[in-house]
Formats: structure tokens, C-alpha cells, sequence
């Protein structure tokens, strides 16, 4: 039986909203100066690919490259189709991309997941 939070208490659907305070610090300084530049369909197009793109970084290094992703569930044609992007982008390969401010754990990170989520158990038909 999977675990259902919508019923536990939050402050609000942004938690503590210290991550939304941090970027409204930082987008205010950054709007005054790009606002008259970027159309909505522009800044629309951004979100999603910058999106796509930092996931696609996080889940490589979290899974260990390609062969984690491939371990994982992903095609390596997918896989293929997503470092090209990432590459056009980015001008780098997601191995080698350094995000200033974001460092990823690995081992901290897994051993927490670890210690959060319950064991999986068998459903009937698995038994």
C-alpha cells in the first residue's frame, strides 16, 4: 500500500518556500534587466528546456552515466537523443557540465533515499 501526503499538513504547496524566496531574490535583479527582451513564448520554450535539461544532468550523474540510465529504464536511443541536446545547449557533455552553486552527493544522496523509502512490498501477484 503506497503512502498518500496529500493528506498531511504543509504550510503551503511550496513547503517552507525557502527555494521559491531564493528565486525571487535573484529573478527580481534578473527582470529588470531581460524583461523587454524575452517574448512569453520565449521564456515559455526556456522553462521547459532548461527543465528537461538539468533532470536529464541530475538523473545522469544520480544514476551513474549511461549505463545507469540504461539500468534505470531508459532507452539508449533516448539516452543518445538527450546528450545531444544537452551538448547543443550547453556546449558541453552532461558528464563534464559543472553547475556553480550545485554540487550532487551521490553516495549521501542514495544512502538517504535509502533510509526514507520503505522497502517495496510484493503485490499479490508477485508472491
Amino acid at each position: 500500500m503506497s503512502v498518500d501526503f496529500r493528506s498531511d499538513p504543509s504550510e503551503s504547496a511550496e513547503g517552507k518556500g525557502i527555494a521559491h524566496r531564493a528565486w525571487d531574490a535573484y529573478a527580481r535583479g534578473v527582470r529588470r534587466a531581460t524583461e523587454p527582451v524575452f517574448d512569453p513564448v520565449a521564456m515559455a520554450w526556456g522553462r521547459k528546456l532548461t527543465e528537461e535539461l538539468m533532470g536529464f544532468w541530475f538523473m545522469w550523474h544520480v544514476c551513474g552515466g549511461f549505463e545507469g540510465l540504461q539500468r534505470f529504464g531508459m532507452h539508449k536511443s533516448t539516452i543518445w537523443r538527450k546528450v545531444k541536446k544537452f551538448r547543443m545547449v550547453l556546449g558541453v557533455h552532461p558528464d563534464e557540465f559543472k553547475l556553480d552553486g550545485v554540487t550532487i552527493d551521490v553516495e549521501k544522496l542514495w544512502d538517504t533515499l535509502a533510509g526514507q523509502v520503505p522497502p517495496m512490498t510484493p503485490s499479490p501477484k508477485q508472491k
